[in-house]
């Protein structure tokens, strides 16, 4: 079979503007890769355009949710990428229309069009029996995305950082504004994993260099409990702030509160503040990588990316929290 080069390639990317997309996206063009950009709002993705050479990214409009879309986006593409999910219901943006439904539409687009090589990326912990809504969705679409095209790659990551990110960044602006932090699921464990190297993974998958029709687990070099990665944002951010572990009944409860909290207000409630009853119940388990996975190599150091550690990024994007900026002391206030 004769392998084209990655300038006469086109890969559609689902999510080419978001956290993950946007590093997707470029290390598709650094590879040459012709990449066309799906999402809802194409006329907010031109800080895409500088990640290539002209003509080499292109944003166009699609929603998961309209199967029609979603098929023209697809349409003669080489490879296609979904890297939609959200982490809470809004609207008629649900778990299931767009992690579980809008995985089918992708998959079924792909099957329509004779792509066999589609990329779905899930979410460590994601799994048909959890009592998150959040996780069953997104095993709900990797079902119908191996059972729709059998050589379906599926990574799920753990909680991903970067500079955009939405976890140390999230609890750095509560750590700024909370003297006292209410912390669910304190002990629970975490793998955090660089988005650089998630992106590497997916772009990986394009080229051909992963084993086809598995899942990968992606998870960071090290594992540490909610509550050490709080303190190392504390010690970061150079705050001192007393941490008290909430039971996920009183978590639950707090959810509901909220949640009702930013009803009330028409969603202006800020995101920082805002804690569902499902993200409690995922709390519940841990997010770290199987023994399974490690033991089969289906893990980045099984791919042969060397995952980058929370210490070596997370200073360079939180400075802005502490109380001089760049110019603070390590005297923690």
């Amino acid at each position: 079979m004769t392998v084209l080069p990655p300038a006469s390639q086109l890969v559609t990317v689902f999510g080419g503007s978001g956290f993950l997309g946007r590093h997707v996206v470029r290390a598709l063009a650094r590879r040459g890769y012709r990449v066309r950009a799906a999402m809802r709002r194409p006329d907010l993705a031109g800080f895409l355009q500088p990640l290539g050479i002209v003509g080499q990214i292109t944003a166009v409009q699609a929603n998961l949710r309209y199967p029609d879309s979603v098929a023209a986006a697809v349409k003669g593409a080489d490879a296609v990428i979904n890297l939609v999910g959200i982490m809470r219901e809004k609207g008629r943006q649900s778990f299931s229309s767009v992690q579980g439904q809008g995985a089918r539409s992708v998959a079924q687009a792909c099957a329509q069009f004779g792509v066999d090589r589609l990329i779905q990326v899930s979410a460590l912990g994601a799994s048909a029996d959890s009592k998150s809504t959040y996780a069953r969705s997104k095993a709900e679409g990797e079902a119908a995305v191996h059972a729709l095209v059998k050589q379906a790659v599926v990574l799920r990551p753990s909680v991903m950082f970067g500079p955009e990110d939405t976890f140390f960044n999230r609890f750095a602006s509560l750590v700024r504004m909370l003297p006292v932090l209410p912390l669910a699921g304190a002990e629970t464990k975490f793998q955090p994993v660089f988005v650089g190297d998630v992106a590497e993974a997916v772009a990986r998958a394009v080229d051909g260099k992963i084993e086809a029709g598995k899942v990968y687990e992606l998870g960071g070099p090290e594992v540490k409990t909610l509550r050490e990665l709080v303190d190392y944002v504390c010690e970061v951010t150079g705050r001192k702030r007393l941490i008290a572990p909430m039971p996920f009944g009183l978590a639950r409860l707090q959810g509901q509160v909220l949640e009702l909290a930013d009803m009330l207000t028409l969603g202006l409630l800020p995101n920082e503040l805002i804690l569902t009853r499902d993200q409690v119940n995922l709390l519940e388990s841990d997010n770290v990588i199987s023994a399974t996975a490690e033991k089969e190599g289906r893990t980045l150091h099984g791919l042969g990316i060397t995952p980058v550690s929370a210490e070596a990024e997370v200073p360079g994007y939180l400075w802005r929290f502490r109380k001089a900026g760049q110019f603070a002391t390590a005297r923690a206030s």
